[in-house]
Parts: C-alpha cells; sequence; structure tokens
C-alpha cells in the first residue's frame, strides 16, 4: 500500500528536507521501516533497542493515535496518511 508519512520539522533533514515522503507499507510499522529504509537514520530515532516505538514518539494515522489501535501492526489503507509527531512536554 502507497502510505504518505509526515515528517515532523525536527526529523526533516534525514528526509532532505522533505516534510511528506512516500513509502509502502501494509502496516503502519511496515511504513516507519520503509521510510528507515529510505532514508537511513529514522529508525534509531523512531524505534528502542525492543524495535517498539520510543516513548517520546507518537505515530497518527490519520487523526487516530496507533497506541489505541493496533500499535505498529495497524493496517494502513492505500493512500493513508502516517504522522510522525515528537511529543512536546513543559510546565
Amino acid at each position: 500500500m502507497s502510505v504518505k508519512v509526515r515528517i515532523p520539522t525536527q526529523l526533516r533533514a534525514l528526509a532532505g528536507g522533505a516534510g511528506e515522503v512516500q513509502v509502502e507499507g501494509a502496516t503502519v510499522g511496515d511504513a516507519l521501516k520503509a521510510l528507515d529504509a529510505a532514508h537511513p537514520g529514522f529508525g534509531e530515532r523512531l524505534f528502542d533497542e525492543s524495535g517498539n516505538l520510543r516513548r517520546f514518539v507518537n505515530v497518527f494515522m490519520g487523526e487516530e493515535d496507533i497506541r489505541f489501535l493496533s500499535g505498529l501492526g495497524t493496517p494502513v489503507p492505500d493512500g493513508a496518511v502516517v504522522s510522525v509527531v515528537p511529543a512536546v512536554a513543559g510546565g
């Protein structure tokens, strides 16, 4: 499936400055791995040593947080939009 991945400003240098990248993947996890394969460096910023999403990285499919769906196993329909959103903290 063709998936559009939206890249946050902090990580755009890894994608040559692009704010969006087209990749192929049947699940959100497949799409993010394809993103890392096409633009090395994303994997170490998105995934921990166990292959899980880092705690400070939020990923949305459309407007839904994948943690409330099926996580990295969330199926993506053709033309889906996946957004990588770093957590924001402050006080």
